[in-house]
């Protein structure tokens, strides 16, 4: 439990200013972002299906939030809230996300690694051109997370960190940039409300696209940190329960003026290295970030930037897969390919979602081209003047052209043998391409004897031949 509730507070301190940031982002209020950041975690604690994950309002959910809230308004974004809940709730009971086992590890690590660079860009602004005080602040915040644990690890260094460099800020006088310069904060409880917004089929109409992004992102995020936490404590977790989890948490934090939110990698980091492994650690984030606000307001808002940015640097270093790195040239270039290019267009684009897509789509690419390739060789038997070939491979759409031009149909034979004990047909490319080849040696006046088909591809061939030799 100590744990639990001391990287709680750690993640509940880490969460404020991210919040208050990606509301900005979305162009909505600080506290639409925050109240999220409330409502979620704790909801989660009880509906989620990955321990110790932290949930809450993220930057890649708020991207996608903000041309809805220029073009309708605040109410649209909470009903589109909603919708998005409603939708992941639906992705948890008809368990789609055992779909998660089609995106390789390439593109995971591609995206564990982007997520670091992006990290530690969103750093950058509070770390330099703000004077080599933000700097040195930052370094020792950094000194401290490391350092200390040599110390004692009871209280986890990141808390020890903020609290030194706020007091020391506030003691000390120095002006620098803090959370309270982030925007202002109300220190109000949220209120269920419904969002404002006509029940009619126009609504829908101008909401729904917005949820589906919102909730294929969302679920993909949660579903990727959901795996990564899994590697990270050696635990197993819920995807399906995780999914539906995160639907309620948002329809709830739509109904008390929240912004749609996800699973965060970064919090969660903090969390899991902070010593959190059970739902209590991400109550306790949810509850302690809501009474900073209501009992502590005046004091958060003086936490320095610079230190909560040093934080963050450690989470973006710990996030990164090194070991990527130093395998690079090791691991098949194919995927090392992925792995760059899903990094590189999450950097570019900034959306982890095109990233992970684009990996995936590399992915599938290398993967055909991988299994497209066929061999043929052939064997003659002069008495009987009969030639046989054996097919090797895996016989679909995107290996059956080259490996016609490997048959002599105009050799003089009686007989030819196709064998395919060694291969597998997979579509009708497969099979019409097959019926090409029987076609061409009978026009020449050779015999064709098919052997070796394997039940599944008997069944196939059977199955379409007539259709396909009727056209």
């Amino acid at each position: 439990m100590r744990g639990d509730i001391l990287s709680g507070i750690v993640v509940a301190l880490a969460l404020i200013p991210e919040a208050i940031a990606f509301s900005i982002i979305a162009g909505v209020d600080p506290m639409v972002g925050l109240y999220a950041s409330f409502l979620i975690p704790v909801v989660i604690a009880f509906v989620g299906g990955r321990p110790g994950m932290i949930s809450a309002a993220t930057g890649a959910m708020a991207l996608l939030m903000i041309d809805l809230v220029a073009r309708h308004g605040l109410e649209y974004l909470l009903a589109a809230t909603i919708l998005t809940g409603v939708l992941q709730i639906l992705v948890g009971l008809f368990k789609l996300a055992r779909y998660m086992k089609f995106i390789p590890r390439s593109v995971m690590v591609g995206f564990v690694n982007a997520l670091a660079i992006l990290i530690f860009e969103a750093q950058i602004p509070h770390l330099f051109g703000q004077g080599w005080l933000v700097l040195a602040l930052a370094a020792a915040t950094l000194a401290i997370i490391y350092l200390f644990p040599y110390i004692t690890t009871i209280i986890p260094s990141t808390l020890i960190a903020i609290v030194a460099l706020t007091a020391y800020t506030m003691f000390s006088g120095t002006s620098v940039f803090t959370v309270g310069d982030m925007g202002t904060l109300t220190q109000t409880l949220p209120v269920f409300l419904l969002p404002q917004v006509p029940i009619a089929y126009e609504t829908l109409a101008i909401i729904f696209p917005y949820a589906i992004s919102l909730t294929i992102v969302g679920i993909l995020e949660s579903l990727l940190t959901a795996t990564i936490v899994d590697d990270m404590t050696d635990t197993d977790s819920n995807k399906n329960r995780e999914s539906s989890g995160q639907g309620v948490a948002n329809i709830v934090a739509g109904c008390f003026g929240g912004m749609a939110g996800c699973a965060m990698i970064g919090q969660s980091v903090i969390n899991v290295k902070s010593g959190g492994r059970g739902r209590l650690s991400t109550l306790v984030a949810g509850i302690v970030l809501i009474l900073l606000i209501m009992v502590l307001g005046n004091i958060v808002v003086q936490i320095p930037m610079a230190a909560l940015a040093g934080v963050m640097t450690m989470v973006s270093i710990s996030t990164f897969d090194w070991n990527s790195l130093r395998t690079l040239f090791i691991v098949p270039a194919t995927d090392s390919i992925v792995m760059v290019v899903t990094v590189a267009t999450v950097v570019i684009t900034h959306d982890l979602s095109k990233g992970v897509f684009a990996g995936i789509l590399l992915s599938a690419i290398f993967f055909v081209s991988k299994i497209s390739k066929v061999t043929i060789e052939s064997k003659l038997d002069d008495r009987k003047k009969k030639r046989t070939y054996f097919i090797t491979g895996q016989l679909f759409f995107a290996s059956v052209t080259e490996p016609i031009a490997e048959f002599d149909f105009k050799e003089d034979l009686d007989e030819v043998v196709l064998d395919f004990t060694h291969a597998h047909i997979w579509d009708d490319s497969a099979v019409a391409a097959m019926e090409k080849i029987i076609t061409k040696f009978e026009e020449n006046g050779t015999g064709v004897d098919v052997t070796g088909l394997n039940e599944a591809s008997t069944l196939l061939v059977n199955k379409l031949r007539h259709k396909l030799s009727s056209h």
